[in-house]
């Protein structure tokens, strides 16, 4: 399956799989030999009208429990990661992050979750893949290859203006000992600056939670729309580089996204191009076993 991707740069940020069920994947992460990871399409899999085809949420109305299964079954065998021993994030646009171990395996999947509110989930336990939810906003990858720890993060708009992924890479440091120049920091497929036109209130929030001398990096504008109210563009991409860079982590180990979700509507879940009526993608990651599964 051959995935006409549109990139906003020709930088060589990820693997593209497109044999079987098609995934995206990190260079960054994949060239350590330490961690498996992946980012879905919205191709591939078995749920049936809006929804169609690869939609791995089991929230939408409509769609089937067996569907949304199959869809991780496809994408853990495409990916090599372990179906039974995932953990599912429980998004609610916030920045409660929470450390899963052993005894979380298969929350969300095959067990009822346990915590109210995760926008993000670190840990150290080998096999054990987290999992969060996508459709514009943005996944940010912490991969630890010293203490073998790693973190993913749902960081919609006010997750980066609440800065979940300094929050993240901090808890990482505390219960790991993970120091942030050495984690590599991956910012996934999402949407680009020039899709993602917003009100006045949202570019205040920016103006509000960063330092002035980044507002011209971050927030493009005001423009007046055709109705005669202002708009500005905000690049969430930067704004997460930059509040990396502040928390401690190298540039070098920063990998920033060339792919914007609503740019690519026939490959990728976009709420900006299909509001409600569309599933969700997800991010993956988790740290090798010496034998690949738990």
């Amino acid at each position: 399956m051959h995935l006409d991707l549109h990139f906003k740069n020709q930088e060589h940020i990820f693997n593209i799989h497109e044999e079987g069920t098609p995934y995206l994947s990190f260079r960054a992460i994949d060239d350590t030999g330490m961690f498996t990871n992946a980012f879905s399409t919205r191709l591939g899999g078995v749920s049936e009208g809006y929804l169609s085809t690869m939609n791995l949420t089991f929230r939408k109305a409509g769609e089937k429990r067996e569907h949304v299964l199959e869809n991780y079954r496809r994408l853990s065998e495409a990916a090599g990661f372990s179906m039974d021993h995932m953990v599912l994030s429980n998004q609610v646009h916030g920045t409660d992050i929470i450390e899963v171990g052993e005894e979380d395996i298969g929350k969300g999947v095959t067990r009822e979750q346990d915590y109210e509110s995760a926008d993000g989930m670190v840990t150290d336990v080998p096999g054990l893949t987290l999992v969060t939810f996508y459709a514009d906003c943005v996944p940010l990858y912490f991969a630890d290859p010293v203490h073998k720890a790693i973190g993913l993060s749902h960081s919609g708009w006010r997750g980066t203006v609440r800065r979940i992924g300094q929050r993240t890479l901090s808890l990482m440091e505390k219960l790991y000992g993970s120091d942030p120049r050495d984690v590599i920091c991956c910012i996934g497929p999402s949407i680009c600056r020039d899709c993602f036109e917003v009100g006045p209130e949202v570019a205040e929030a920016f103006f509000e939670a960063y330092p002035e001398d980044w507002h011209a990096d971050i927030v493009r504008g005001p423009v007046l729309s055709p109705s005669g109210e202002e708009k500005y563009h905000i690049d969430l991409w930067r704004a997460n580089e930059l509040m990396l860079l502040e928390a401690g982590a190298r540039k070098d180990h920063i990998h920033v996204t060339n792919i914007c979700t609503r740019c690519n509507p026939d490959i990728l879940w976009s709420h900006r191009d299909a509001g409600p009526m569309r599933g969700n993608m997800a991010a993956f990651l988790s740290i090798k076993n010496d034998d690949r599964r738990m």
